[in-house]
């Protein structure tokens, strides 16, 4: 017990004092991982305090993957890094170019001693309320990607409300959350209105949409200018048995699907621009290059992790809507 030291008027709050404790018995060896802690209750009992300012500073140190909580056993040294200030809890769909990009950006632009960890749902709603359901307390932050699984806010609703952040898609049930999101449907019509010149002379327009994985208002919005401009369209959830045609335009959201569309293309002897048309979602290094350049529907990833970095280490508790653009190349 001697380890745990705390001292009246020093103007100190007394659960950082039990934090601070800790942290120089780890520095001077005397707790080495895996080491027990002294229980809540025998801190609590020896210097008179209550039980949530012990409960305060042990979850502090857990937040920061110092110390866990073995049930039914107590509390253990679980790291010796001491300077970790928070650590954070980063739950993506899935990785790929883009997604690598803002997640670069983002660490980039936190604050030193500041820890990341990083999972993936891939879409999948059971693992999405496991991955959560076993990280409840263990992090400062939670930044969620929720995608488009229905009925997240039953699993959010289980972490502290002013450690959660959404990222990429938002849903009216999750709008007590701070976030930073695309608005799908206002996107993809303003970026077919800016390349409403270079449509005119296509016939046909046809999303690839698959429901799993691509956020409804994509489709809301696709549909809404063809609407409005006249203009023939369709929406396939495959492109494997897709024969393109001539004065057809292609809005493929993944990249996989685009580069099997380009096959195709090169297989029909159908030329990029005089024959067949391509829009892609989210730009990369590689779309600028490929086929001389595809064009893009796309948000600024680097630009989105850099002011997430800034609204997690500063807990800001806003909304912010990151604007897509059309980025016009030669596959239009």
């Amino acid at each position: 017990m001697s380890t745990i030291t705390i001292k009246d008027n020093t103007g100190v709050p007394k659960y950082r004092q039990i934090i601070s404790s800790i942290e120089e018995a780890i520095l001077n060896g005397v707790y080495k991982r895996g080491d027990k802690l002294p229980s809540i209750n025998s801190i609590k009992i020896r210097f008179s305090l209550s039980r949530d300012t012990v409960l305060l500073a042990y979850s502090d140190l857990k937040a920061r993957g110092i110390i866990q909580a073995i049930p039914g056993k107590g509390y253990y040294i679980k790291s010796e890094n001491v300077s970790t200030v928070q650590k954070i809890f980063l739950l993506f769909d899935e990785l790929n170019a883009f997604k690598e990009d803002l997640y670069n950006s983002f660490l980039k632009n936190l604050e030193v001693g500041v820890e990341v960890d990083i999972f993936f749902h891939h879409f999948n709603y059971n693992v999405f309320s496991k991955l959560i359901y076993d990280n409840i307390g263990i992090y400062n932050s939670y930044i969620i990607m929720p995608a488009n699984l229905r009925d997240t806010d039953r699993i959010l609703d289980k972490l502290p409300k002013d450690r959660v952040y959404i990222l990429d898609q938002t849903h009216q049930e999750l709008s007590k959350y701070p976030a930073i999101y695309q608005n799908f449907k206002s996107d993809i019509i303003k970026a077919l209105n800016d390349g409403s010149k270079l449509l005119k002379k296509y016939e046909k327009l046809i999303l690839l949409f698959q429901q799993e994985k691509q956020p409804l208002g994509m489709l809301q919005g696709f549909k809404e200018y063809c609407e409005l401009h006249n203009f023939e369209y369709e929406v396939i959830d495959h492109i494997d048995k897709r024969v393109p045609s001539k004065k057809e335009v292609y809005l493929i959201p993944d990249d996989r699907n685009l580069i099997r569309i380009i096959k195709k293309a090169k297989e029909l002897k159908l030329v990029l621009i005089e024959d067949l048309g391509i829009i892609s979602y989210n730009d990369t290094l590689l779309k600028e290059i490929v086929e001389g350049g595809i064009t893009t529907i796309s948000t600024d990833f680097n630009k989105m992790g850099e002011r997430l970095a800034q609204m997690v280490m500063q807990k800001e508790s806003i909304k912010i809507e990151n604007t897509n653009n059309l980025i016009i190349r030669n596959s239009l």
